[in-house]
């Protein structure tokens, strides 16, 4: 019987553990989603865990479930919304564009055309509070065009719509229509921020994020500990790395008498291990399916950037932008015959740079300026030093 209610107890945990990982993986789940039901089935759990350790509201009904993340921070430009084909993140008209959409698509009927959510879409942006920030949208072009169909992408990615019939790609020809069902469930669940924003009437942008996510300060020193919890288990769930240095002395005092506390919580939810190094944590997904930026990845980016990265590692200091641009011709020199073709071009090293540092940079692995990238400390797991062995004689 004992070893019944092990394996029982077992199994449950591993259920509770998927149905939080598909929960950090897409926020926003349908009924249709893979890991709905276990969420379903373990929400008063998850609700109470997520409550006390990050502060994230989980909203669970017949037909969504929606954990209302909060981010650590809002000065992190490096997850930008991307477009579900190229993978190119969003520019501002696009995120305006998508706002725009969501508009309309609150007020309209329960079906809509995408030529239809077009004209709304247009007659939205020629508010003169758009144009005078210098957006402008007529779909008079076909990059207007396009930039619609990628916001409509986004949203069918989302589930906020569903295609019934027809073609994005015929109407950025101009030659053909399609029509999609307003998921109203989804639709009204997708704000995760705690205020609404048509209640700020703050101009500037980063006072606007400061009181999107604005949360009533702590009164008390339970609830102070309370919030300091929840901003370092928020930043070990989403931030690829945990730097001591950057944490204020009161996180720093708290996280030294709490760690082990914090990171088996953490670990014992999601199956993520901690790496704790003398700089920092990083939460470790032996699974490898838990972020948007992955290291290391196949194909020549993939391989270009671990090849950089081992470069970086090596570098005592700043590296000029020029120098990586000159090395990356020397890998592309080096790997020809794996690398696709076009990575000898002219000027492909500037992209296969821009690209590895993009994501490096997401990674937490490095930082850079206009001119110099430096090495932060994680980006020592990926050096390469002569192997030791243990016994050897000379």
């Amino acid at each position: 019987m004992s070893a019944l209610a092990d394996a029982l107890a077992e199994s449950r945990a591993d259920e509770r553990r998927r149905a939080a990982r598909a929960l950090l993986r897409r926020p926003l789940l349908r009924a249709t989603d893979e890991g709905f039901s276990l969420v379903r089935r373990y929400a008063p759990e998850l609700r109470e865990w997520f409550d006390r350790n990050t502060g994230w509201r989980l909203h669970i009904d017949s037909e969504v479930a929606r954990l209302a993340k909060q981010p650590a921070t809002t000065t992190d430009p490096t997850h930008p919304a991307r477009d579900v084909r190229s993978k190119q993140p969003f520019r501002r008209r696009r995120y305006v564009l998508t706002c725009l959409a969501l508009a309309a698509l609150e007020r309209g009927d329960a079906q809509i055309t995408l030529g239809r959510l077009a004209e709304q879409v247009v007659l939205e942006a020629a508010d003169g509070v758009i144009t005078s920030a210098g957006v402008t949208f007529t779909l008079a072009a076909r990059d207007e065009r396009t930039d619609l169909v990628a916001v409509v992408r986004l949203l069918l990615e989302l589930g906020v719509l569903s295609r019934v019939a027809g073609d994005e790609d015929a109407f950025i020809a101009n030659t053909g229509d399609a029509l999609y069902d307003v998921e109203r469930r989804v639709l009204a669940n997708l704000l995760a921020a705690p205020r609404g924003p048509s209640t700020i009437a703050a101009d500037d942008v980063e006072q606007r994020l400061a009181d999107l996510t604005y949360e009533l300060p702590p009164t008390t020193d339970d609830l102070r500990n309370q919030r300091i919890r929840h901003r370092l288990t928020r930043r070990m769930l989403e931030d690829p790395v945990l730097y001591y240095d950057e944490l204020t002395e009161d996180e720093r005092a708290y996280l030294s008498g709490q760690r082990s506390a914090i990171v088996a919580r953490i670990t014992e939810l999601t199956g993520l291990v901690a790496e704790v190094r003398a700089e920092g944590i990083a939460m470790v997904d032996p699974s490898d399916d838990l972020t948007d930026v992955g290291m290391p990845e196949t194909g020549t980016e993939g391989h270009a950037t671990l090849l950089l990265a081992e470069h970086l590692a090596a570098a005592s200091g700043p590296v000029p932008l020029a120098d990586l641009h000159a090395h990356m011709r020397t890998l592309a020199d080096d790997n020809r015959s794996y690398w696709r073709r076009g990575a000898r071009e002219s000027g492909a090293e500037v992209e296969l740079t821009t690209a590895a540092l993009a994501r490096l940079v997401a990674l937490r692995l490095v930082t850079r300026t206009a001119d110099t990238v430096t090495a932060l400390p994680a980006l020592a797991r990926y050096s390469v030093t002569e192997p030791t062995v243990q016994g050897a004689t000379t």
